[in-house]
This record gives C-alpha cells, sequence and structure tokens, in this order.
C-alpha cells in the first residue's frame, strides 16, 4: 500500500469522512454558529490548505486531519488547559477510518508537522488527554476525534503547555526538529513510506 497526501480544501473536503463535510464545531463558540463556506475561505486565504486527506494508491480512504492557525477555531479559547498559542498551528481533529489502523494517525501527525514547517508556524499544539492505562486503541484513536492520548503525543516530541484535570494542551517545537520532517508534502510522504510500508522480501534466484 502506498499512501496519497492530500490537502484539505474546500475542493477536497467532498473526499474527507462525511461526518466531516459540514461540520462547524471548532469554527464556532459554545451556542453559536458560523458558515463553513466563509470560513473556508478565509482559511485558504490566511493559511491555504487546513489539513490532510489520507488515501491509499487505491484511493481508499484512511483517514483525515484538520488543523490550522489557533485564531480560526474560536471554540479552542473554551476548552480545558486552553486558549491554545497564537504562533502556532493548532492540530484540531482527526479521522481514522477504519479502527484497526491507528498507525494512520501517526502518518497524519508526520504531515502536518512538515505542513506547519513550510508555512513558517513556531509550534503545533493539540488538546491531549491522559487516558487510564489499558485503555483500548479504539477508545483512545476512533472514540474521541477532537482530543489526542497524551502519551502518543510525547513520543512525537509534545510537551505539555497547561494542565486542567486530565485535559493538557500539549506543543511541539518546530524550531529544532531534524531534517525528515522538513520540507513538501512530497517529502513528507516519503517518510510515512519509510516508516509505515514494509519493505519488500527479499527474492531468491
Amino acid at each position: 500500500m502506498t499512501p496519497r497526501v492530500e490537502g484539505l480544501t474546500r475542493y477536497s473536503l467532498p473526499t474527507a469522512p462525511l461526518v466531516c463535510h459540514d461540520c462547524i464545531w471548532w469554527q464556532a463558540r459554545s451556542g453559536r454558529t458560523t458558515n463553513k463556506d466563509k470560513w473556508m475561505d478565509r482559511a485558504e486565504d490566511e493559511f491555504g490548505a487546513w489539513g490532510t486527506i489520507y488515501h491509499d494508491d487505491d484511493g481508499r480512504l484512511l483517514g483525515s486531519m484538520q488543523y490550522g492557525p489557533a485564531e480560526l477555531f474560536p471554540r479552542a479559547f473554551e476548552l480545558p488547559a486552553g486558549p491554545p498559542s497564537p504562533d502556532a498551528v493548532l492540530v484540531t481533529c482527526a479521522y481514522i477510518v477504519d479502527p484497526s489502523t491507528p498507525w494512520v494517525m501517526q502518518s497524519l501527525f508526520l504531515a502536518a508537522i512538515g505542513d506547519a514547517r513550510d508555512k513558517g508556524a513556531r509550534g503545533l499544539e493539540a488538546f491531549a488527554y491522559r487516558y487510564h492505562e489499558g485503555e483500548t486503541a479504539f477508545d483512545r484513536f476512533y472514540v474521541h476525534k477532537t482530543i489526542f492520548p497524551s502519551d502518543f503525543l510525547v513520543d512525537f516530541g509534545f510537551v505539555t503547555v497547561r494542565r486542567q484535570g486530565r485535559v493538557e494542551l500539549a506543543r511541539l517545537e518546530l524550531g529544532g526538529l531534524v531534517t525528515v520532517v522538513e520540507g513538501t508534502r512530497e517529502k513528507i510522504l516519503r517518510v510515512v513510506r519509510e516508516a509505515f510500508v514494509p519493505a519488500p522480501a527479499p527474492q531468491r534466484y
């Protein structure tokens, strides 16, 4: 399986999971609404693609992730452990199509890290949750799509900015990352392939 990473925009949104098409939970404060078309216009004018869609080489949808400057997501300023930092790209949510493939989340984060660096962000932030030991991968990566396991983010180098109860705001500083996660989506795609696609078995002649 060869992964294919595509930017999330108003034009690629129809290929994202159906639940994402009209969702404005992050785009509006509690008790309010907003026009998603206008929001997408603003996001793409100010930031470009505001997330990633991930397919295999057969075009099968594997997952998607939404992210962008924190100011694009008013809901983030109401959550425990917030607000996010003004110099950060905020990962707001991710959707994995198959709950048995949590590695897709790793691929999406790699793509987000590279994209955020390309666009000059100082850091990547996400809301995290400290799960009890023994929680299943299904609960950690599939049930909750807007908050990420704290230990999962730690493995990427995220550190806790602040904590409220079991909820944390976690941050990855981008200035000191190694070259492997720099560059265009094509470079990130190569990293994803190397990390998650098994090498071919040796052939006997």
